[in-house]
């Protein structure tokens, strides 16, 4: 299953569902970039990991990330397989490729993934930020694909309610992927 979203839309929140209720394992595409940051001493801030993005996939190729995301799933023996972060076409060119990959789409409107973003402080900066400079972000090289990447995607979630809303309907995608376990992705 692969998570596609504009930052705080709920990506992670249904990523933490999906392992805790359906021993899913997770892979996310910001891992090996944070990976070196810390490696290399830098903050982990949004602006230092879409630049390190930038940076390698313009030197190794747009889909450099999408090579070691599908490395890591064909090695993954768990039954639910989660990729968070797809931000690209290239994201999920090699990860189409897999058997049983479906795309799913988590959205919420701008002012309340505001506040989920300020609340969380995932990232440095992050609960600090204003709503203009939040909403710039959506403007970015890394984000400003996410929303036409997830009109393609097989699912679709609106994420505006509680955490008990998203969840039920991760529940009402996973029953219909559990009764028709090959249906297309």
């Amino acid at each position: 299953m692969g998570l596609v979203g504009e930052p705080a839309a709920g990506k992670g929140e249904a990523t933490t569902y999906l392992v805790q209720k359906f021993q899913a394992s997770s892979h996310r595409f910001s891992t090996p970039m944070f990976d070196c940051l810390h490696r290399l001493f830098l903050e982990d801030s949004r602006d230092n990991l879409i630049k390190f993005s930038e940076i390698t996939r313009a030197t190794f190729g747009d889909d450099l990330y999408a090579k070691v995301m599908a490395e890591d799933c064909r090695g993954d023996q768990a039954n639910l397989v989660v990729v968070e972060g797809i931000r690209r076409q290239a994201d999920i060119s090699l990860l189409q490729k897999l058997d049983n990959f479906y795309l799913v789409y988590i959205t919420a409107p701008a002012e309340i993934r505001y506040e989920r973003a300020k609340a969380r402080g995932e990232k440095a900066g992050e609960s600090s930020m204003s709503f203009k400079e939040f909403k710039a972000q959506d403007q970015r090289s890394t984000e400003i694909l996410i929303p036409q990447l997830g009109a393609t995607a097989k699912y679709r979630i609106d994420n505006i309610g509680t955490k008990e809303d998203l969840y039920e309907k991760i529940n009402q995608i996973i029953t219909v992927l559990s009764s028709n376990p090959s249906a297309d992705g």
